[in-house]
């Protein structure tokens, strides 16, 4: 009876365990052909040469992959160390944000490209020949290639001539700041928040410069390399040695801003004389006929009637 009890016991058990655990392995095999069906979807969408198709734009599919292959072509075609000269002059323009160094490339084989294809045909309506198509082709290439570089140059002089007409205002300001009572990193932010034009943009870059943890000294030099006007290189070059030999800064900035001044001035008086060497070819060539056309053309005309 003992065994007998045993037995139906130990059954009982078997039963429950069976009851138990057949729901939990039907989940777990359902889980797992889950985990298969959609690793299987992934595998059959995602794979190689199975890509969803997605609407792309005209310019995804056509002018991206053509300005690619122009800024390949540009950068193909520009020596080694003309990016560096490059940067350089996105920092005499003020760096842009739509202009990077790639874009300007990319320019450069656009530009190629389309004022040759131009040179090509005007040489074949205009001059005529092969000649003509060959030399079309090489000066609206060449032309192509090298407008990016002038108009970035003409960029860079506009916005370093600006710099040293505003140079002595911002300096006025800073001087007043600092003579109030400001440090002269505080006097820079007085001026970067109430000043225009682009030496405020560098006073600001100075300051961000600053913020992340560079000296004052690297930040100013750093402005200076970043221009070609003297003025504001002499100017960095005093507030360094300044502040490297612990000279005041506000009679520092006093004299520096009198020197300005007086630098602006006598460009100013140059630029004045410089007025009538620029006047002398239009006066010669442009103004100079037409006065004689109607001066000496009724004249000329009554001798023609004469004879």
């Amino acid at each position: 009876m003992m065994g007998a009890g045993l037995l139906l016991v130990g059954l009982g058990a078997s039963a429950a365990a069976v009851l138990v655990g057949l729901p939990a392995v039907l989940a777990s095999s359902t889980g797992r052909a889950g985990v298969a069906k959609t690793l299987a979807t992934i595998d059959q969408v995602y794979r190689p040469g199975r890509a969803p198709e997605v609407d792309e734009s005209f310019s995804d599919r056509i002018l991206a992959p053509l300005s690619r292959r122009a800024g390949s072509l540009g950068r193909a075609l520009t020596p080694a160390g003309v990016a560096a000269r490059m940067q350089r002059s996105l920092d005499h323009a003020g760096n842009p944000p739509a202009w990077p160094v790639e874009r300007i490339l990319q320019a450069k084989g656009i530009g190629l490209v389309a004022l040759g294809l131009f040179g090509l045909l005007f040489g074949g309506v205009v001059l005529g020949g092969t000649s003509g198509l060959l030399l079309g082709g090489l000066v609206g290439a060449a032309l192509g290639a090298f407008l990016p570089d002038l108009l970035l140059h003409n960029l860079g002089g506009r916005r370093q001539r600006e710099i040293r007409r505003t140079l002595a205002d911002i300096l006025d300001m800073l001087t007043v700041s600092v003579e109030a009572g400001l440090g002269f990193d505080a006097a820079l932010g007085q001026v970067a928040r109430n000043g225009k034009g682009p030496m405020v943009g560098e006073i600001a870059r100075v300051l961000q410069e600053i913020r992340i943890g560079n000296p004052r000294a690297e930040a100013l030099r750093a402005m200076a390399a970043r221009t070609t006007a003297p003025e504001l290189r002499s100017f960095a070059m005093a507030v360094v040695q300044a502040t490297e030999l612990g000279i005041p800064i506000g009679a520092v900035l006093r004299v520096q801003s009198k020197e300005m001044r007086l630098r602006r001035r006598q460009n100013a008086e140059g630029a004045a004389q410089k007025v009538p060497v620029k006047i002398l070819f239009p006066m010669l060539f442009l103004i100079f006929p037409a006065l004689f056309v109607v001066i000496i053309g009724p004249g000329a005309l009554k001798v023609t009637q004469l004879f």
